[in-house]
């Protein structure tokens, strides 16, 4: 294998010290694959991602079976991973009934999935965006009653297959909703991978203005058109410092047909590397975990990164 790091890493004052990865492979990755991959690799995915020193490993969705087949064994799952002391296993849950199967499970940091736009809230949620929050809120509240803490995921913020631009005000309008509801952090998705860095630019002031503190706000973006790693770059130099990923790219949106790959986590770490920004992350085993997955997924892996380091 070639070297694992920048051979000079140059810092920057303006940018955060240090960056939490959020990983989302063993969930929003896994769930868009054809074929239903068996709950001990699903396992091991999870165990070696924390071992390899990610702080965040989103594990998978206590979701219907026939809504997303590949995580129906959500509760297996759970119960076989080895849950490293100060790593967190967050879980996507649509309603009380996921919420309590996934504190059945030991669970203690869950996820819910809003829409920015209209149509997607429609397709992905089965009601108008109007009416999502009635959806949301009854499962925040009962979360937090419990202590856990509620990610907000917002999809379409920068673009929408089905509407096109989507306006920040929207955005911002869905974000103070989940916030008022209880959630304890947001995470803004690019679901199309339509974003460009000024508009990164634009929707996060957008929201700073409105009071919404950017360490509660994580960004999500898709490498739809190759510009990932810049809208990433432009979201740091806003002041975020959570950024969602996936190891070796894998993943998109089962409801968006024009989603392709989430930012490849081995990508994100070069880039931040390079920033002499902290993230913990031992690209090593992260590489060769991702170059572990591609084989058993039998394609190669989607990032630039792993496919540089493992040849």
């Amino acid at each position: 294998m070639n070297s694992f790091g920048p051979k000079v890493a140059v810092s920057r004052s303006d940018l955060p010290a240090r960056v939490t990865v959020w990983e989302v492979g063993a969930r929003d990755g896994l769930q868009n694959e054809s074929t239903v991959i068996n709950t001990a690799t699903k396992v091991e995915f999870i165990d070696r991602l924390s071992d390899a020193g990610l702080p965040i490993v989103e594990a998978t969705s206590f979701v219907r079976a026939d809504r997303i087949p590949q995580l129906a064994d959500a509760a297996d799952v759970m119960g076989g991973i080895d849950r490293k002391p100060g790593v967190r296993y967050p879980v996507l849950v649509p309603n009380l009934r996921g919420l309590e199967a996934a504190v059945a499970s030991g669970v203690r940091d869950i996820a819910v999935f809003a829409s920015a736009t209209d149509t997607f809230a429609q397709r992905n949620l089965g009601r108008p965006m109007v009416e999502q929050m009635a959806m949301f809120a009854p499962v925040i509240e009962a979360a937090r009653a419990q202590g856990l803490s509620v990610r907000g995921y917002v999809s379409m913020c920068f673009g929408d297959p089905w509407e096109g631009a989507v306006d920040a005000g929207q955005v911002v309008g869905v974000c103070e909703e989940l916030l008022a509801a209880g959630c304890t952090e947001l995470s803004l998705g690019d679901t199309i991978g339509v974003a460009t860095a000024g508009q990164v630019r634009e929707v996060l002031g957008r929201l700073d203005a409105s009071g919404v503190s950017t360490d509660t706000v994580g960004v999500h973006f898709h490498d739809t058109y190759g510009q990932a790693l810049a809208n990433t770059l432009a979201a740091l130099e806003c002041g975020i410092s959570t950024v969602d990923s996936s190891a070796g790219g894998l993943g998109g949106c089962p409801y968006a047909e024009s989603a392709t790959g989430n930012l490849a986590t081995e990508d994100l770490v070069w880039m931040l590397d390079g920033l002499g920004i902290e993230t913990g992350v031992d690209l090593e085993k992260l590489v060769a975990t991702s170059a572990w997955m591609a084989k058993v997924l039998g394609r190669p892996a989607a990032s630039r990164v792993v496919r540089a380091l493992s040849r």
